[in-house]
């Protein structure tokens, strides 16, 4: 892993430079658009949640847009209807979502494998008809437009300055939430009944609470980014939880790498990036985006991430193998 070839102090400074660059962003908005990063930020969030059900648990699920899309409306609703301020909408996303992943999780881990991955696209589906024929959301029109707030009651979200910091902090939130999850005893287990859940079933653990606990996880951090990105755009739409959006978190992905806690982020600016300045293309660009996942699926089998390492890993490994022949002939 990259993370364990880098020192500490290369990885803050490299963190410390990352963090620096996208403080910076709102004031260069000649350079790269603000409202795009925020964009990119939710995609990252939300590919990194799911990442802890596929790459982590073994879990593949194809109804992650319900999450990520009923916590945009449930968020919607809560500050257009209800008129409440911006941190208590997104806190109710964030555990309508959690709920829902635990009862999405209750249900599919009664099977495994591809069976498993057709109950959650059959309960997603559930959910778009949902949504669909519910009376506050606007049906094919979407939501809109969803007032942005005022954070704390204090801070007015229609500054830009302020709606950026706010979904830079939540992302970082949740992508250390994320980091800590994995590296946790918890995370031990999840990647336990990954490698062989008969064998962590025999040991002791109970594997099916665990799988809903990652369900529900997964589900409330991808709610999280798709709450903000309900902020962002003032808008909850149907696309939101369509199962193509689920189709595009799992390609985004296995693009960045499925191995690793930030691999999929790779993947998120990617196809992120790809759509925003590709879109001129028109319906092209699913064809230049499925064209980079074949290549990706024949020429990185790990993905970007993953090739990454994989590169790093043996040239660290044969300039180690140098130095020891070379103290050997001493």
């Amino acid at each position: 892993m990259v993370a364990l070839l880098l020192s500490p102090a290369i990885k803050r400074s490299l963190l410390a430079l990352l963090l620096a660059a996208l403080v910076a962003v709102p004031f260069v908005p000649e350079i790269i658009y603000p409202i795009f990063v925020m964009k990119v930020m939710c995609f990252v969030l939300f590919a990194c949640a799911f990442n802890l059900l596929l790459g982590h648990t073994g879990i593949v699920s194809f109804g992650h847009a319900a999450f990520f899309g009923s916590s945009a409306y449930i968020t919607g609703y809560a500050l257009r209807d209800m008129g409440l301020s911006t941190e208590i909408a997104i806190l109710a996303g964030v555990l309508f979502s959690a709920l829902l992943g635990a009862v999405f999780g209750v249900l599919a881990i009664r099977r495994q494998g591809i069976y498993l991955a057709m109950i959650t696209l059959a309960l997603a589906q559930m959910v778009y008809f949902t949504f669909l024929q519910a009376p506050f959301t606007g049906a094919e029109d979407g939501m809109q437009p969803i007032p942005r707030g005022k954070l704390l009651g204090l801070i007015d979200m229609n500054s830009d300055l302020s709606l950026y910091f706010l979904v830079l902090a939540s992302t970082c939130g949740g992508l250390w939430l994320i980091h800590r999850i994995v590296n946790s005893p918890f995370g031990e287990v999840l990647r336990a009944i990954r490698e062989h859940e008969p064998r962590a079933r025999s040991l002791g653990y109970a594997v099916n609470r665990y799988k809903i606990m990652a369900f529900a996880l997964s589900a409330g951090l991808s709610g999280l980014a798709g709450s903000l990105k309900c902020v962002v755009f003032r808008l909850a739409s149907l696309t939101d939880v369509h199962w193509h959006l689920s189709g595009d978190v799992i390609l985004m992905t296995l693009l960045g790498g499925m191995n690793s806690v930030f691999g999929p982020a790779i993947g998120a600016i990617i196809i992120s990036a790809l759509r925003h300045y590709f879109d001129a293309l028109g319906a092209w660009v699913t064809v230049a985006v499925g064209l980079i996942f074949i290549a990706c699926v024949l020429l990185f089998r790990r993905g970007v991430l993953g090739e990454i390492d994989h590169l790093l890993a043996t040239r660290f490994a044969s300039r180690r193998i140098v130095k020891e022949q070379k103290n050997a002939q001493i």
